[in-house]
């Protein structure tokens, strides 16, 4: 793992490092503009003594007057000139200059005499207004150099403004872009994730709903169908028994859609969490339908809700039911920590590009009727259910032929708890 890994998945780390880096960078330029600054300030208020030069004075005749060296002395700012002769014959004169008069656009040296300070550079370098322009001008390189990174955050930040926005005006198809490692990718693949499982919550609603609509219009129209046909006269016992598979059919169809719809709502309340003995609700149900049973142990126990588990195994045993064409076989067992039932016949088996669609919603395989029973909601059931006791339930291949279907679910622990 790079050392830049931690930082580039901390979103605050990165906005904090920028700006202590504009901070330093501006801390350290201020300095050097200060230094600059005052060693300017220094050299231009500190007295300047040239070393001495020779002088000689003569007289308008050309004979000579005085001849020595000549020392400037130093003098307060602003008083002009003095100068220290010493002649060759060792006598002292001083030689005494007034200040200059002010040019307005001449560049020289201070007054009085010559020697680096402020009138050697334009106003606008002198101190303060030197140290004002190269500090402007470096907080403004930092707010450039800062300006990118805080507009690229902002502008992912509005991306996933601008998803959420129409995500909440109905466009569930909408996705953010999934850039980075940090925070904000982190929320927007989180964001992606809950909104692609709303999306299929809605369709596997409303498709709910439109083939539910549509398992019920059978039955009844079949219902409606023999009693006009009936025309007040006495039912037969075969047309009776018609209708009641009919109603049978019906009241199944309500059942089934209203168990899936309280599945789905996690928050519905479906039972009470207890320690089920899977054995016996397995013996009970193959007592039903005539399967055998086979165990491995005296006991396999899961904590769950015991009517959503025996209509798992019930939901098992009816689909095996109606398409084997042999015996039933249920064995219960614990395999790697989980309790499995598992749910064998000897029908035409499972294609395996089918083994998981035929957990969807109102799926049938190809080929099958309305007549054979069932309306595609029962093993679709069965998922429902062992997701909600955290387990989980596949379709293989039975040895010999067949399909087997295995219902996995944890093995009940001390202090375990389930959670449908």
């Amino acid at each position: 793992m790079s050392l830049s890994t931690p930082f580039s998945r901390r979103l605050y780390l990165r906005i904090w490092l920028a700006v202590v880096g504009g901070i330093a960078v501006l801390t350290l330029t201020v300095g050097w503009a200060w230094r600059m600054a005052e060693e300017q300030k220094a050299q231009t208020t500190q007295p300047f003594v040239p070393p001495s030069r020779e002088m000689v004075l003569r007289d308008p005749t050309g004979n000579l007057v005085l001849k020595g060296l000549a020392t400037r002395q130093p003098t307060e700012p602003g008083e002009g000139a003095e100068f220290h002769i010493e002649s060759d014959t060792g006598q002292s004169f001083t030689l005494q200059m007034a200040p200059r008069q002010p040019r307005g656009d001449r560049g020289g040296g201070r007054p009085g005499g010559g020697g680096p300070n402020q009138g050697d550079a334009a106003f606008w370098t002198r101190p303060p207004f030197g140290f004002l322009w190269l500090l402007g001008i470096v907080g403004l390189a930092v707010a450039v150099g800062v300006y990118p990174i805080i507009r690229r955050l902002t502008l992912r930040l509005e991306a996933l403004q601008r998803s959420v926005q129409k995500f909440g005006e109905g466009d569930l198809s909408v996705r953010v872009p999934e850039q980075g490692q940090d925070e904000v990718a982190d929320l927007a693949r989180q964001f992606n994730a809950a909104a692609a499982r709303v999306e299929t919550l809605v369709k596997s609603h409303k498709s709910l709903l439109a083939n539910a609509s549509h398992e019920l219009r059978s039955p009844l129209t079949r219902i409606r169908m023999g009693m006009e046909l009936m025309g007040g006269q006495q039912p037969s016992p075969a047309f009776r028994e018609e209708i009641l598979r009919n109603i049978a059919e019906l009241d199944q169809l309500v059942d089934e859609i209203l168990l899936a719809s309280r599945l789905d709502a996690r928050e519905a309340d479906v039972g009470t969490v207890e320690l089920v003995d899977l054995i016996g609700l397995a013996a009970e149900e193959c007592a039903r339908v005539d399967a055998d049973l086979d165990v491995s142990s005296d006991s396999v126990d899961v904590r769950g809700v015991s009517k959503l588990l025996r209509r798992a195994i019930r939901n098992l045993l009816e689909n095996a039911r109606r398409y084997s064409t042999g015996d039933i076989t249920v064995a219960v067992l614990r395999r790697q920590g989980h309790a499995e039932v598992r749910v064998s016949d000897r029908g035409p088996g499972v294609p395996v590009t089918h083994r998981e669609r035929i957990f969807e919603p109102f799926y049938r395989l190809p080929g099958a009727s309305e007549r054979a029973g069932g309306v595609g909601l029962g093993l679709a059931l069965v998922r429902s259910i062992a997701g909600r006791h955290n387990g989980t339930v596949h379709c293989e291949d039975r040895e010999g032929g067949g399909a087997c279907f295995v219902l996995r679910l944890p093995v009940s622990t001390a202090g375990a708890s389930a959670t449908p």
